[in-house]
């Protein structure tokens, strides 16, 4: 499983920091950023990729947008995508999950929760 390609999509350049070095600390070393969802989809288009980490409120495309645009796409329809988000509002984990969205985390988070997380939703796919 550490040979994942992942995308970590967030707007704080210091979330994506964490998500990084968090990620490469439990031995995932490959490991792209974007911006936002916009950024993302681009990246998506020249790079393969096994794993998506992405924020829910971001500015251009936020992650709930990112996520259907994702799952319309026939080659992408079974990505594993976990959301990361700061509010835990049942109604909006519940919009994500109809969205396409394999697990769930809220913030802030430990690096232990994130990587856990990672491998739950890897054992389900």
């Amino acid at each position: 499983m550490q040979d994942l390609k992942i995308l970590a999509v967030d707007d704080s350049p210091n979330m994506r920091r964490i998500i990084v070095n968090t990620l490469r600390r439990a031995g995932f070393p490959d490991v792209m950023e974007a911006t936002d969802g916009r950024d993302a989809l681009e990246k998506m288009k020249v790079e393969d990729f096994d794993f998506i980490i992405t924020d829910w409120n971001m500015p251009e495309m936020d992650g709930l947008t990112f996520v259907n645009n994702v799952r319309s796409t026939g080659a992408f329809e079974s990505l594993p995508i976990l959301m990361v988000t700061s509010g835990s509002v049942k109604a909006d984990i519940e919009r994500a999950m109809k969205a396409g969205v394999n697990g769930f985390i809220v913030k802030p988070f430990t690096p232990q929760t994130l990587v856990d997380k990672i491998k739950q939703v890897m054992q389900t796919q």
